[in-house]
């Protein structure tokens, strides 16, 4: 079986917006690759939206979903954070923050309205996002003897690895990401060569 080692996630910034009884949702959309950088967007989005009387988000971070979270900023309790979540689930989206703030106009809308609401905005700012398909890879440092050089360069190439950093000075060291679905092969490849005990394969 042949492994999945893609995901989906936006390419850039996108913007929706939805109105009902005066209430103003400003849904905005932001790839984000860590809770640092969520929090970062965050704080740059309550100063620019300072007037607003909400600023409801979710996110899913990792390139299987490791970190999600949601967050009602003072609504009722699973009326903005959780449509907004189930927004990115329903794109399968991973790697991406989705920020919907609120301007109040006045009428209050109820839970379900406020569900409508916020659920409609994150679509509308997802719809307009542009989503692109990422791999997900391993990162590694191979260390192994000056006498298979050739061979080992050999194997990287095959298998389309991506240097992060050569050094040939005391040992052969290279660090390296690859694509998961290639881990299985490389390792194979460098088990059959001369001498594999000379090579030392580690991830990072």
């Amino acid at each position: 079986m042949e492994i999945d080692d893609t995901y989906k996630t936006v390419s850039g910034i996108a913007k929706g917006i939805y109105k009902d009884k005066g209430s103003k949702f400003i849904g905005l959309v932001y790839p984000a690759g860590s809770e640092d950088e969520v929090k970062e967007i965050l704080e740059g989005l309550k100063k620019e939206y300072h007037d607003a009387n909400h600023h409801c988000y979710a996110y899913r971070l990792g390139t299987e979903a490791s970190v999600s979270r949601m967050n009602d900023d003072g609504e009722p309790s699973g009326s903005a954070g959780k449509p907004i979540y189930g927004q990115i689930l329903s794109k399968e989206l991973m790697n991406v923050l989705v920020v919907v703030i609120r301007y109040f106009g006045g009428t209050k809308l109820g839970i379900p309205g406020l569900v409508k609401a916020y659920k409609t905005t994150a679509k509308e700012a997802l719809d307009s996002a542009s989503v692109i398909t990422r791999t997900i890879n391993e990162k590694f440092e191979l260390t192994f003897d000056y006498s298979i050089m050739n061979e080992v360069m050999q194997i990287l190439k095959e298998e389309k690895v991506e240097y992060i950093s050569r050094d040939f000075e005391n040992t052969c060291r290279i660090s390296f990401s690859v694509r998961r679905k290639r881990v299985g092969p490389l390792k194979g490849k460098l088990k059959l060569l001369p001498e594999p005990e000379k090579i030392i394969l580690k991830n990072t």
